[in-house]
Parts: structure tokens; sequence; C-alpha cells
């Protein structure tokens, strides 16, 4: 496995990043560990993700006070998170799944369980976790029904892991089904829902007005729609939609604002050299001066971090991204803030995006010319427009509580 990392770590930034990560994890263990508070029971969270982070937050923050927190995380996004959050104890990279480094982190963190979120179960941590009696709990599960570990190729293995994990808090009653074929009939599988759904309409209900945060904002004269959370397959959808509606009617092009994902400066030369192509004239955002008049632009780039919130509170409509790139980004934002959405064919990371999909508070597109019919019909009236927001914020809110119940359920355990 390692030597697959490696390899493709010469392609790939973050799986290099990763590599780096992981050279001194034991070390860096070892010193956070000395360094973390005196408490007798150590509860081990492991996430693969920023996503997984989130969904872990509210349980950390519910437990600190009593329980040391240790983490473990794979990918490199989650390593500037960590460090600005103040609810754990000890976080580091999760070394290579190998028995003996499952081994030595048991060795070192002694926790009372394992708890992982969302779907990242390791099978040599799960096997050495069980031989030492330490309960494992899958917290916001999920098992979208495409799985490979639900194939028949893969189900044997995938059950000879999953028969010792002690207890699955999933997110709906159809994914709770899908574990159960993974489980003998003794584990306890049990439906608690998202905690995701408590921490975002939080934070988004936490996000203060402000009608001029940035210069420019009042010439925002046309709808505005939002694109979050890109990537380049997102974006050329985008823009290619872009282009329609300017070519139908020019009443109806709303002023559109991109958000990449991750705004590297190469990132922003690739959108910017691609709008020069189309011959779409733009701005950064921190070019912008006192004086700037957006309506002047087909294109607002947001070239900073940090401001995504606030930016969808502006919005008319709002795309969000991953979705024609491998798997779609936080949508329950800007639901939770009362906003159309859109999105494209890939959601099945997000149960979320389906329900909201389901009660027509979010469209699903496959191609610019829907994107472009779905946009003009919520342009066209505000009755539609205003009535998807408000129902994808119901949504939002009727999930609320995932915490309350995953909490009663990890109780026994820590």
């Amino acid at each position: 496995m390692l030597i697959c990392f490696k390899v493709a770590g010469i392609f790939n930034k973050k799986i290099r990043e990763g590599i780096i990560g992981r050279q001194r994890v034991f070390q860096e263990l070892e010193r956070q560990l000395k360094l973390s508070r005196k408490i007798e029971k150590t509860a081990w969270f492991h996430f693969t993700s920023v996503g997984e982070f989130e969904q872990a937050k509210p349980l950390i923050e519910a437990i600190y006070t009593n329980v040391r927190i240790v983490s473990t995380f794979f990918s490199p996004s989650v390593a500037a998170n960590v460090e600005k959050y103040t609810f754990l104890d000890a976080a580091v990279y999760l070394p290579f799944d190998s028995v003996r480094n499952a081994k030595r982190l048991i060795d070192m963190i002694n926790p009372i369980c394992l708890i992982f979120s969302k779907s990242d179960i390791w099978p040599n941590l799960v096997w050495q976790s069980a031989k030492n009696e330490i309960p494992l709990i899958l917290i916001a599960g999920t098992l979208h029904p495409g799985s490979k570990s639900l194939s028949w190729y893969c189900r044997s293995f995938f059950k000879s892991i999953h028969k010792y994990m002690t207890l699955y808090c999933a997110i709906s009653e159809s994914d709770a089904d899908r574990f159960q074929r993974l489980c003998t009939s003794n584990q306890e599988i049990v439906v608690s829902g998202d905690t995701r759904f408590d921490q975002v309409y939080k934070r988004a209900n936490s996000v203060e007005p402000d009608t001029n945060f940035f210069p420019g904002q009042s010439t925002l004269i046309r709808p505005v729609f939002i694109a979050g959370s890109t990537y380049r397959d997102d974006e050329k959808v985008i823009l290619d939609t872009y282009q329609i509606l300017r070519k139908e009617d020019h009443e109806l092009i709303p002023h559109l604002i991109v958000v990449p994902h991750e705004p590297t400066p190469e990132r922003i030369a690739e959108i910017t050299n691609d709008l020069d192509r189309r011959e779409l004239s733009y701005t950064c955002y921190t070019k912008l001066s006192e004086d700037v008049d957006l309506n002047g632009f087909d294109v607002l780039i947001i070239d900073t971090v940090g401001i995504l919130a606030k930016l969808y509170q502006l919005a008319s409509i709002v795309f969000v991204g991953g979705s024609f790139h491998g798997k779609v980004h936080n949508v329950m934002e800007p639901a939770a803030m009362a906003k159309p959405v859109i999105f494209g064919p890939t959601i099945q990371n997000a149960y979320e995006a389906s329900l909201l999909v389901d009660r027509e508070a979010a469209k699903r597109v496959e191609t610019p010319e829907q994107m472009a019919e779905v946009i003009t019909e919520w342009i066209n009236s505000d009755v539609k427009r205003f009535s998807a927001g408000i129902i994808g914020k119901q949504v939002i809110e009727e999930n609320i509580g995932a915490v309350e119940r995953t909490l009663a359920y990890l109780q026994d355990y820590v």
C-alpha cells in the first residue's frame, strides 16, 4: 500500500502531503499525549476528511469536559482544521493500516472506545481493537446503494470487518438496512440521523447579515448566482450555462460569482484563462476597490477563503460544486439559509441532497441546458424561487436533533 501511495504522490499534491504528514506520526502523537489533559478516560475519534470532522465536532464538544479526546484523520484537508480546533487533546494522521501500526496506536492511546465517522472503517484497526475488547462505534453512518462493500465479490471481506463493530448510528432507515446486510443479528444498529444538520444549521444562523461586506456589493442589481466550492469540471458547465443565458435574454443574466473549492493561484489562473477564451469579463475579489461597479463584469471570482457563508446570504440561487467532479460538497449550508440549490449528477455521497431534490428544494442537472432552464424558471418566478428556499430550510430543520439522539446511544461507552 505504501509503495502505491508514494507512486501516486508523485502526481498528486494532496497524497504527497499525506505521506509527509505520516513520517513522524508516532513521535508527534507521543508529544501531544504528554501535553494533553490528565484524564483517565480517552475517546478516540477517526474521520477521513473535513465533512466527517464536522459530523464528529458536536459529539466531541459534548463529552470533552469528562473525556480526553484523541483524533486521527486521513486527508491533508483536515490538518489545518484540527490545529485550530480547541476541543482535541491530540490529533495526528492515521498511519497506513497495518497490524503493527494498529497495535502501536492502541497501546499509545488506550481508548475506552473508537468512534468512526460516516463510513471510514479500517480493517486492521477494527480487528486489533476487537482483540483488545475496545467498543467500535460508527456515527452518522451512511452506506450508499452502490457501495462496493455490498457487491457480491467484496461483501464477504467487508462482513469480516463489520461483524466486530459494536454500534451503528445510521443517518436513515435505508442506510441502517444496508449496514444490516454486513452485520450479524446481534449487532446494534439504530437510526440517529446526521449530526451535520445540527452543526450546519447552527453555523448558518450565526452568520450576521452584512449588506456591504465587500466593495461594490451595492452594484449587484440583478439576481445573484453563486457557484460555491467548484472544481474545473463544475466551472465548465457553469460557464456554458452562463453563455446560454446570455444568448436567450439579457434581463435574465444573473451576476455570476464563482468560488473555487481551493483558490490557489493555479486554480485562479485556470478560471481566468477559461474566461479569456470565452471573452467574458471578470474581476477578482482581492482586486476590488471602493469605486468598482460589478455590473460591468460578467463574473466575480472569489480568490480568498472564509467568506462563502456570507456570499450565500447574497444569493438568489446557489450551485454547489463537486457534483460534476466526483462528489457533491455541502448542500446543507445554502439550504439552511433558505436558498434554492442546484447541483450536478453525483450526489450519492450526500443523503441530504436527495432529500432536497425529493422535496423540490433543489434541482439535480446533468447538462448546461438543464441548468439554464432551472435558473430561468426560478428567476422568472419569485414564488417558485422563494418556495424552494423555504422548503429547503424546512428540510434542514426537520432533521435537527441528531446530536442529542447520538449522544444518548454513546452514553454507555463514554
